[in-house]
């Protein structure tokens, strides 16, 4: 490295100025890892907390098929599934420190229930449907947040790589370039000296 290095003062100076823009850009990137390690801890536990009522809306969800089986019969539960219109979620996005990451959008759109429902099914069934609306719901909602847990931990990761090379590769490599590049300065400035005494030492 040191053949290539340019031994002059302007060399210096913007050696100094790169290793100062570099310890700014590393703040930065140290200051959105942070912030993006909160954002993903806390959809871990949004999704551990959602994750556990799932299970008591799952069991519930059961629960409801089979007793609206009991008392409308399966015949009944297949007709209404089947006049069921496909439902749709909108996709949006939020942005996390520069980091685009999916939010899905779960309006009244997304509810499997309309108003007239309750009037023209069978309240068991009505119950029923209405569960698996929470259920539909709920694993929409799970599914969003750990599309944007794995793009968090992917972002952390590029970001971890990128502030190692700079705090312990790219810096250090600078300053070493700035203590080769001083000390070849002060070599050369004496032996300036030493030439001019020794001229002046002729002359007289």
């Amino acid at each position: 490295m040191e053949g290539n290095i340019r031994v002059t003062r302007r060399e210096l100076i913007e050696t100094k100025r790169r290793i100062k823009t570099a310890s700014r850009g590393l703040d930065l990137l140290k200051m959105k890892r942070s912030s993006l390690i909160m954002e993903f801890f806390e959809l871990v536990r949004q999704i551990e907390n959602m994750k556990a009522d799932l299970q008591n809306t799952i069991m519930k969800s059961r629960e409801s098929i089979e007793i609206a089986e009991a008392l409308s019969g399966r015949i009944t539960i297949e007709r209404v599934a089947q006049e069921q219109s496909e439902k749709t979620a909108e996709l949006k996005a939020r942005n996390v420190m520069g980091l685009v990451i999916p939010n899905i959008n779960i309006s009244q759109n997304i509810d499997i229930l309309t108003n007239s429902d309750s009037l023209t099914i069978p309240t068991a069934v009505y119950d029923a449907k209405n569960t698996y609306s929470s259920f539909l719901s709920m694993l929409i909602e799970i599914a969003e947040k750990e599309t944007a847990m794995r793009k968090l931990l992917n972002e952390i990761y590029k970001l971890n790589r990128r502030t190692n090379s700079i705090e312990n590769i790219i810096i250090p490599r600078w300053k070493e370039k700035i203590k080769y590049i001083k000390q070849s300065l002060d070599d050369m400035e004496r032996d300036r000296l030493v030439s001019i005494k020794f001229i002046k030492r002729l002359k007289s």
